[in-house]
């Protein structure tokens, strides 16, 4: 039989064996929950994005109907990111804002330029891509875009450009604006000769070139009009801030300078 001296030593060894196994234990706790702890608010959100799908080379539509371009490979990244499960859809430009107003969709990422009159009803994110406009025609010296008179000018409808072309030479100087759908259309007339030039965005206007290099050029100067563009949200939605947040990252760790390189080169 044990000696109660004995006996009581043998219980405070125990105790204090138990005690120090018991301290380290939270640490080791607390660390695995703060591995599988999520990088971000969004990890797992599901968040549906809407883009045009006709506007290369920032958003367009492929032969198998699937999207791509700046805009797509952007939201693709900022997704990541956010460790967000998103879905992109297609949307015609008229009925993007309505569309995200109407909660079809969550954001809209889709080459849209920062506006005061779309601020009235939309939150935008910080800039992802700063735009020049240029003007594009034949390169056989007919036109001169320091003397714009007597002209068909196309753009298209809803963008910075259209709204330059409508303020300082609809109904100016004998000079007609024509509005288009999307840029396809207004390209389209262009070549065929129904108008004499085009307002675009300046990477618009090269993406077309590439394919229509045959007597069209950029004629004059580069215009900056201070065209930054983002990714809209409703009102008051927090989302604005998840992608300002993802954004910082990917510009940060230079994704955003490599899919600017991939898609619209130098």
């Amino acid at each position: 039989m044990m000696s109660n001296s004995r006996l009581l030593w043998s219980s405070m060894t125990v105790t204090a064996a138990l005690m120090l196994s018991a301290c380290s234990q939270p640490a080791n706790e607390t660390a695995d929950t703060n591995a599988d702890a999520p990088a971000a608010e969004t990890a797992g959100k599901t968040i549906r994005i809407a883009t045009e799908g006709a506007y290369p080379p920032f958003n367009y539509t492929n032969a198998d109907g699937s999207l791509g371009g700046f805009d797509i490979d952007v939201a693709n990244a900022l997704c990541e990111q956010m460790q967000a499960d998103c879905e992109i859809v297609a949307q015609d430009w008229d009925g993007i804002i309505p569309g995200l107003l109407a909660q079809k969709y969550d954001a809209v990422i889709a080459g849209m330029s920062i506006t005061a009159e779309r601020q009235e009803k939309v939150d935008f994110s910080e800039p992802y891509f700063a735009n020049t406009m240029v003007w594009l025609t034949k390169t056989d010296g007919s036109f001169d875009p320091t003397s714009v008179e007597n002209l068909t000018l196309g753009g298209q409808r809803s963008t910075t450009p259209g709204a330059y072309l409508q303020d300082n030479y609809e109904g100016k100087d004998g000079n007609t604006v024509q509005l288009y759908d999307n840029y396809d259309n207004a390209y389209l007339d262009l070549k065929s000769g129904r108008s004499d030039a085009v307002l675009a965005e300046k990477v618009s206007a090269k993406s077309w070139l590439a394919d229509n290099t045959e007597g069209f050029g950029i004629v004059g100067d580069e215009i900056d009009n201070d065209d930054n563009i983002a990714i809209a949200v409703r009102k008051g939605d927090s989302l604005k801030e998840d992608f300002n947040k993802a954004l910082s990252e990917i510009r940060s760790n230079g994704e955003l300078a490599r899919l600017e390189q991939m898609n619209f080169g130098q």
